[in-house]
């Protein structure tokens, strides 16, 4: 119950900041609902198609789809208000993050993937609803530019695999796993730490 209750909390998080980033790039209500559902639900089809669940679990359930459609209506509607509560909006899209990486890492490795493709699929589970996210709103994604985010869901990815090689509880396994990714997300907005970033060639002059 706990788990669902976090995944629930993560879907909300990530249909919010998908439809703030519509709302800011001026889309109508259909798309700013599009791009809400596209980051919530994303990964979580992402690695469904990768472990042959067919069709993804998301769309057999109607409450991911409609927990994600009201949030982005509730964001097209409330903008203002909703883009002053960032810092909770960063700190559930953290949870969601933590929940959705670990949870399909153990997923994974329950349908017979290998340590390092469940890691794989684990982060993708994480982050692949931003990544598609900002293709759609024709951006680099923001997990290749700057932000700590993807490392952060694949050390959780990774704790999950070891816990798992060790025969530890399954529950406390992806439950203190989550919380790893929410503590490296959650400092690292903290303390503004980025990856590194290649200068860029210096032109010499002729």
């Amino acid at each position: 119950m706990l788990l669902t209750a976090l995944e629930f909390l993560g879907l909300v998080a990530f249909a919010a900041s998908g439809a703030l980033a519509a709302v800011r790039a001026r889309l109508d209500v259909f798309g700013v609902v599009v791009v809400g559902l596209t980051t919530a639900l994303g990964g979580g089809i992402i690695r469904d198609v990768l472990l042959g669940i067919h069709p993804p679990t998301s769309l057999r359930n109607w409450p991911y789809l409609a927990v994600c459609a009201v949030t982005a209506l509730v964001v097209f509607a409330f903008h203002p208000q909703v883009a002053r509560l960032r810092h909770a909006v960063l700190l559930a899209d953290a949870v969601g993050l933590g929940v959705f990486a670990t949870a399909g890492t153990t997923l994974a490795l329950n349908a017979g993937a290998t340590g390092y493709a469940a890691c794989l699929i684990g982060m993708t589970s994480g982050i692949g609803g931003g990544a598609v996210r900002d293709l759609l709103l024709r951006e680099i994604p923001l997990v290749l530019r700057k932000e700590i985010y993807a490392m952060a869901a694949l050390t959780g990815a990774v704790c999950v695999w070891a816990g798992h090689a060790l025969n530890l509880p399954a529950g406390a396994v992806t439950t203190g796993s989550a919380v790893v990714v929410v503590a490296i997300r959650v400092l690292t907005l903290w303390r503004h730490w980025n990856a590194p970033v290649a200068r860029p060639p210096e032109e010499r002059s002729l």
